[in-house]
């Protein structure tokens, strides 16, 4: 007889987890790397140019902010074509609400060095 209410708890809390599931998938959030993927293509159909790599991702109250690195110009030889860095901002379902340029560099350019930092 203590088999059959194990199942029953069993079960009843397998129902809730289920439960749990479904509400998620109603809300219509994508998760992160459908977020990213979005977030690219908006970016490169908005601007015309095609993101290079995600250097930043994260989670905020109003949805999502991502800064995406963009290839501006080509030149030659390769390090010296010019990059430049996105703040994108989403809201919860991964549509873009906006973006800026924050950064523009060559490609063969580290960041320069902050007082007291190695």
């Amino acid at each position: 007889m203590s088999n059959t209410s194990n199942t029953s708890g069993s079960q009843s809390s397998s129902n809730s987890s289920k439960g749990k599931q479904k509400d998620a998938a109603e809300d219509n959030e994508p998760g992160p790397v459908e977020v990213l993927r979005q977030a690219r293509a908006q970016l490169a159909e908005l601007t015309g140019m095609e993101a290079e790599s995600v250097s930043s991702f994260e989670r905020t109250e109003d949805g999502w902010t991502l800064e995406i690195e963009v290839l501006e110009l080509v030149r030659v030889p390769d390090t010296m074509s010019l990059l430049a860095s996105y703040e994108v901002s989403l809201d919860p379902r991964g549509e873009l609400t906006g973006y800026r340029r924050v950064r523009r560099y060559e490609r063969g350019r580290a960041d320069a060095r902050k007082p007291g930092g190695r």
